[in-house]
């Protein structure tokens, strides 16, 4: 089960943009603005949707308990730089990996060069953005998966795409049971209908399934989850 990209025809056009130079776009901006610079135009991004911020949340949450436990890499959120190479754009993807053999390009500052793992969520206003620019950009300047997760009503789902060897993203077979294994993220894996679920499954309760939790733990942890923290806390202090 592979992805269909949709026709460049089909994507909306994004609205104008600023005009200034990376150095202008360094001084004019600050930490908490969520702007990308490409090609001497600011794009400023409006803040996300519910649906898109619940996205993000629930996946940042689950790699990052994933990459922190297993100490693989780092794993950054917007607003949080990526600039891809000295001439190239400066983009802030909603979710960026860094496998551990790369953390010499994550600076306090920004990271110099591309991510190993970059997530977007698309939303209305971001469909050109991530489907075509993004895509094009990230293929080109060596990013090696690239995820796609649509956040749009009656959309939800997602594209995985890997970087081959030479040099181009190729759409990633989930197969039929709807699971797609990270090839960057070593042992990670996602099942698309959590990406469809609503409410999204609890990061923890998923962390432990894709980490092999025995049963019996399985258990306790939705029991736990049942009873809610002040019950959990009492029994907690009781052992």
């Amino acid at each position: 089960m592979r992805p269909v990209r949709t026709p460049v025809k089909q994507v909306p056009t994004e609205k104008e943009r600023l005009r200034m130079s990376y150095e202008e776009f360094l001084a004019w901006a600050d930490e908490d603005v969520h702007a990308e610079w490409v090609n001497g135009e600011v794009i400023v991004h409006m803040p996300p949707k519910d649906t898109h911020q619940n996205i993000v949340t629930f996946l940042v949450t689950l790699l990052r308990t994933f990459v922190d436990f297993f100490k693989l890499g780092q794993v950054r959120t917007a607003p949080f730089e990526m600039k891809l190479a000295p001439d190239g754009p400066s983009r802030q993807p909603d979710i960026l990996f860094v496998a551990r053999d790369h953390l010499e390009r994550l600076t306090e500052d920004r990271l110099i060069g591309p991510a190993d793992l970059v997530v977007e969520v698309v939303s209305a206003d971001s469909v050109r953005r991530d489907l075509v620019e993004k895509f094009s950009e990230y293929e080109h300047y060596g990013v090696r998966e690239y995820w796609l997760v649509d956040s749009r009503p009656g959309r939800r789902g997602a594209e995985f795409w890997v970087r081959d060897e030479e040099g181009r993203f190729q759409a990633a077979d989930v197969g039929e049971e709807g699971v797609y294994h990270s090839t960057v993220v070593s042992g990670f894996w996602l099942r698309l209908a959590w990406l469809q679920a609503d409410p999204l499954p609890d990061p923890l309760l998923t962390f432990a399934e894709i980490v092999g939790f025995p049963p019996e733990v399985m258990a306790v942890l939705r029991d736990l989850a049942a009873k809610g923290p002040r019950a959990a806390g009492q029994e907690a202090s009781q052992q």
